[in-house]
């Protein structure tokens, strides 16, 4: 049995994340993302092979992090009610992990990265969206006879667009305000139920 990791993964990332939302990506180098997490910088370079390694893990972790709230809401057989779900969940994720909510928000991975995104990170996000993916598709079809681009677009603006603009609107209020969750399941309820037949 292999020994405990003795500098845990999610204090490495953690620290890399709070570097890049205070200062900027330029701010969390690998030394800087050592002293502020208390991990050798050696053990940096192991783990994840150089700064862009850490940043891409932080970015994705953020992004798992959403996506298994969101996909977790999206169970409801009923497509208004899961696209309802899913919206909301999106708010939890805001409430729960600002930090997480702020890096996905405010930076694409373009901008967090030296290189930029090569073709392992595109797989990787390609695979952590085909499930979201999947349960807009099938709430497209079940509300508009259809899962074509139009469709889509259209469960999204509900599900997708609405979550992320009022998150960014009330980012930097911690908490989300409490009214925010009742005024946006009546708008997301609203737009999808309009697509029923």
């Amino acid at each position: 049995m292999a020994p405990p990791r003795k500098h845990d993964t999610d204090v490495i990332l953690d620290a890399a994340r709070t570097l890049v939302l205070a200062d900027g990506p330029r701010a969390a180098s690998v030394a800087a993302i050592a002293e502020a997490s208390g991990a050798p910088v050696g053990t940096l370079y192991h783990r994840f092979g150089n700064r862009d390694g850490v940043l891409t893990a932080a970015w994705l972790r953020a992004l798992r992090r959403f996506q298994d709230r969101t996909l977790a809401a999206a169970e409801d057989p009923d497509p208004v009610e899961a696209g309802v779900a899913m919206a909301r969940a999106a708010l939890r994720f805001g409430r729960e992990l600002p930090g997480d909510a702020k890096l996905l928000l405010n930076l694409r991975p373009s901008d967090l990265l030296d290189t930029g995104p090569d073709e392992e990170f595109r797989g990787a996000l390609a695979r952590m969206n085909a499930p979201l993916i999947y349960q807009l598709r099938r709430i497209a079809d079940a509300l508009l006879g259809h899962d074509g681009d139009r469709e889509i677009d259209a469960v999204s603006r509900a599900i997708v667009d609405l979550p992320y603009a009022a998150l960014r609107r009330h980012a930097h209020a911690e908490p989300l305000p409490d009214w925010l969750d009742d005024d946006l399941t009546t708008a997301v309820r609203t737009l999808l139920t309009s697509y029923r037949p």
